[in-house]
């Protein structure tokens, strides 16, 4: 049993604080790799830690459960924590984010769909991002670019 249900038995849909990890996965024109969910969002690929699991290792396991690609030499853009990530889900389930944001062009493999998380994968130029991108998930994308581009300054 995924750990966040285990939880949920004992505290119903009060708050609790869940770790997770998303990768930027980046093609060689360095398009970043998105997902549609069923509720029609797009986001990134990744999802919450189980017990025993370090935040890489999340990233890893999640991205290829849900796209079949397998990402190495993954960076470590920021850890997104604090009020500004509560969440009270479509089921009434309340949480406060924890997200370890990972990036990377290392992904090898086939995208191959899980159409239990996902409708769609596409990759995206960073200055033609869809319209229904996550609100979180295009703000670790903007951090992601204004590395990039700092690091090109220097």
């Amino acid at each position: 049993m995924e750990y966040y249900k285990y939880l949920r038995q004992y505290v119903g849909q009060k708050p609790i604080i869940l770790p997770g990890s998303v990768v930027i996965i980046l093609n060689e024109k360095s398009e970043v790799l998105l997902q549609k969910r069923h509720d029609g969002n797009w986001g990134l690929p990744g999802g919450l830690m189980d017990l025993g699991e370090s935040f890489e290792e999340v990233a890893k396991r999640e991205v290829f459960e849900e796209t079949g690609l397998v990402v190495e030499n993954l960076k470590l853009l920021n850890v997104y924590s604090g009020s500004q990530y509560y969440l009270k889900v479509s089921n009434g389930d309340e949480l406060y984010s924890v997200t370890a944001v990972y990036y990377t062009s290392n992904a090898s493999g086939e995208i191959k769909i899980d159409y239990t998380e996902s409708e769609r994968m596409q990759y995206f130029g960073m200055d033609n991002l869809p319209e229904k991108l996550t609100s979180e998930y295009r703000e670790f994308i903007v951090h992601y670019i204004e590395r990039e581009n700092s690091a090109k300054i220097r």
